[in-house]
């Protein structure tokens, strides 16, 4: 029987295909469950509709099917739990912001009507992943994918994009 941290060895090592960070270090992996020869994972998308979820998909059924005693590998798209920047580890946050890409840090509270990370477009308390200053501007709420918003760092004059918390 294959061992479940062979399998996530594997899952380690594929990239999100959209940024600087791997499937599990992003939090996509929910579970992964093994029977005998069958590998079955479920996969969380970090929008609805997200371009990149078929392509990690095929790479997750090619990589894993690649393992000794892997027969059959079987991805299922999943909604629930949604997924939320929350499950970015520590190394894929270092990772990201390493390439520019700032994460929220959890502390305000999303969709509960309370307090959110919205703040006005001229001015935002957004840390710049580059040099931490707080001096930032929220040049777009749309970036490059749909998971992403653009900002521009006042102190040290670079651009940056930061992940939607959901």
């Amino acid at each position: 029987m294959v061992a479940k941290s062979d399998i996530f060895t594997v899952l380690q090592m594929i990239p999100d295909p959209e940024m600087p960070i791997s499937i599990t270090d992003l939090g996509l992996i929910e579970r992964v469950n093994i029977t005998d020869s069958k590998v079955y994972v479920e996969l969380l998308p970090t929008f609805i509709g997200c371009f990149a979820l078929p392509a990690i998909a095929k790479e997750i059924k090619q990589k894993l099917g690649e393992v000794e005693g892997v027969d059959e590998v079987t991805v299922e798209l999943i909604n629930n739990p949604p997924w939320s920047t929350d499950r970015i580890t520590d190394a894929g946050r270092a990772s990201l912001a390493k390439h520019g890409i700032s994460v929220p840090d959890g502390s305000s509270p999303c969709c509960s009507g309370t307090k959110t990370d919205t703040v006005e477009l001229r001015t935002s308390a957004i840390p710049c992943p580059w040099c931490n200053s707080r001096e930032t501007t929220l040049t777009s709420p749309f970036g490059p994918t749909r998971c992403k918003t653009i900002h521009f760092c006042n102190a040290c004059r670079q651009p940056f994009e930061r992940m939607k918390k959901l």
